[in-house]
């Protein structure tokens, strides 16, 4: 990819001067994506990785899971709840499931935000795309949408332009050819403003070269100092967890 053909964002370059907690700051008594693993990040100086998936009508809510039973005590869909009802539901560790412009709140701009949004086939991904336009277009903080789902990068290329945007991808230890053709097309549709790929890719030459030309790259989910040490040798950034943040 070309330098002038890059989408440029104007003030990103904080996306490469951060280590951003995956899921917040969480461990065995903190649940991820949680209150309490937010405010653990911003208290330890840590950007923050959420995720966020749509409540029953339409509401962008911070929850990993398609369903609730891992980490609450109650089970089924969470997009089978409105976002009151969810609002009401404790996680395991304490506090409830807090919606994207709850966690804004939170955050204030005290740490920048990598905000993962969420999509499956068959799924109509608009109602939340329009919820996270609407909790992140007043934010005055660093944040930054991303999704594995390219139709979603390039939807907020055109709603939000001025918000860093970018593609997730991973093929993770599944490598196989075809997988590059893939990730390029999906890269040159969704008009990324940076990528964040799966550690285990890395080194990529692809990759490389994108960041090379002004692609900032992030990489997930650092476990360990040596990928740490992987990560920092060939990204700008890692989004990490557990031994990976000590």
């Amino acid at each position: 990819m070309a330098r002038s053909r890059l989408p440029v964002v104007q003030g990103q370059d904080w996306l490469g001067e951060w280590t951003y907690a995956h899921r917040g700051l969480h461990g065995p008594d903190v649940c991820e994506n949680s209150p309490a693993a937010f405010a653990g990040a911003i208290a330890a100086g840590l950007g923050i990785e959420c995720d966020v998936q749509a409540s029953g009508d339409g509401k962008a809510m911070v929850f990993h899971d398609w369903t609730l039973d891992r980490l609450t005590g109650e089970t089924g869909a969470l997009r089978d709840r409105t976002a009151d009802e969810l609002a009401a539901i404790p996680l395991q560790s304490g506090g409830c499931i807090p919606s994207l412009e709850d966690l804004l709140v939170l955050v204030a701009g005290k740490v920048p935000l990598l905000i993962e949004v969420k999509s499956k086939r068959g799924m109509d991904w608009h109602p939340l795309c329009r919820s996270v336009a609407r909790a992140v277009a007043p934010y005055r903080g660093a944040a930054a949408v991303m999704s594995f789902d390219p139709r979603i990068v390039r939807w907020f290329s055109r709603t939000l332009p001025g918000r860093p945007r970018g593609l997730v991808t991973g093929r993770g230890e599944g490598r196989h050819i075809a997988f590059g053709i893939e990730r390029a097309v999906s890269i040159a549709h969704a008009r990324p403003t940076f990528i964040a790929c799966d550690i285990r890719d890395l080194p990529d030459p692809a990759l490389a070269r994108y960041r090379a030309n002004g692609l900032p790259l992030l990489t997930w989910t650092v476990r360990s100092r040596e990928l740490m040490a992987r990560a920092m040798h060939h990204a700008d950034a890692a989004i990490a967890e557990g031994a990976g943040l000590s």
